[in-house]
């Protein structure tokens, strides 16, 4: 079963992620707002990749003293899409 997930940014130039979650699988992933080339590279990079490791790679990723970063917020929403799995 394919889940679609809406994931508001806090504290980060991109606003939103949309993730298509196939069973713990991610199929796709696409920011809004942000830089544009960074997104696109993290996006081809965790697709396909189970949504485990991509939390257990990006959380924690800082962008300039932020305490979060477009990456570390894929993450946050990715942890929250298996929290509400289960």
């Amino acid at each position: 079963m394919t889940a679609k997930i809406v994931y508001p940014c806090e504290g980060t130039c991109s606003r939103q992620i949309d993730i298509e979650l196939e069973e713990e699988i991610i199929r796709s992933v696409a920011f809004t707002g942000g830089c544009h080339g960074n997104q696109q590279g993290i996006a081809a990079l965790v697709r396909g990749m189970t949504a485990a490791e991509a939390i257990e790679r990006l959380a924690g990723i800082d962008c300039r003293g932020k305490g979060t970063s477009c990456p570390d917020q894929l993450a946050r929403a990715l942890g929250q899409a298996l929290e509400a799995k289960r």
